[in-house]
């Protein structure tokens, strides 16, 4: 009798019996028990609208990952909206570039408040209203021409700062969780970095947004979609308790 069992499918518990330790039934049987829970979840092509991801949680295995349609970048814009309750260090948005580059570009909200943006491992900072409990919109651009990059928050933009960097290819791009020195396919992050909260209208282009395209985003007015992430065509995988529900809106009246 050979036993399979996995902690990470803890609901199943298989034996399989086989007359030999050779038997080639039980070498394939196990192959395909062992698949069934190693196997990663299948990445889905979605329209979002009117949708959002709900992180409820702190956790080390919870996150989406984002498919780009493009993997060479000179220049990033990335917008999307987000609420939380958080007052620690916590990434919103996250792309590595293996094998060494972690920080390739991030959004981070550190403890201190405020929003850093990273490029390259090097990071400007922008000491902006960010509140708990409350509805933002972010747009960040990064350029690596100029090395400079820029913060709009809810429609407010800041100075741009400098951190450099060169182009960035083959990029790994997730959100809800932070990458450190590499991917750790299916978990293995740092919680206390993790992101707990509600997250919507993801896009990415590879290209700096003019000012004029980026108040359309904050406004929610006619946006030309991201040609590398976009909300309304996305390609992703969620890992974890990652919920995709439905956008509510209230009028009440007496």
């Amino acid at each position: 009798m050979f036993c399979f069992g996995q902690k990470s499918c803890s609901i199943l518990l298989v034996c399989v019996l086989c007359t030999s330790p050779d038997s080639f039934l039980c070498y394939l049987l196990t192959f395909l028990l062992f698949h069934s829970c190693y196997a990663a979840p299948a990445a889905i092509t979605q329209d979002l609208t009117d949708k959002m991801f709900t992180f409820p949680q702190e956790s080390n295995t919870a996150y989406v990952k984002l498919t780009p349609k493009r993997v060479d970048f000179g220049a990033i814009t990335v917008c999307l909206r987000t609420i939380t309750d958080l007052n620690r260090n916590h990434g919103l948005f996250s792309l590595s570039a293996p094998p060494s580059d972690s920080n390739a570009f991030l959004i981070f909200n550190p403890a201190a408040g405020g929003i850093q943006i990273y490029a390259h491992n090097k990071q400007g900072t922008f000491r902006g209203d960010y509140k708990v409990n409350t509805w933002h919109s972010i747009c960040s651009t990064w350029d690596s021409v100029t090395g400079l990059v820029q913060l709009w928050l809810d429609n407010k933009p800041f100075i741009r700062k400098y951190v450099g960097g060169a182009r960035i290819k083959n990029p790994v791009i997730i959100i809800g969780q932070l990458i450190k020195e590499r991917y750790p396919h299916g978990g293995g992050f740092d919680k206390t970095q993790s992101f707990v909260g509600t997250m919507s209208d993801v896009h990415m282009w590879d290209y700096t947004l003019s000012a004029c395209e980026i108040q359309k985003y904050m406004l929610d007015r006619n946006l030309t979609p991201g040609n590398v992430l976009n909300w309304k065509a996305l390609d992703y995988t969620t890992y974890g308790r990652v919920l995709t529900e439905q956008k509510t809106t209230c009028s009440c009246t007496e």
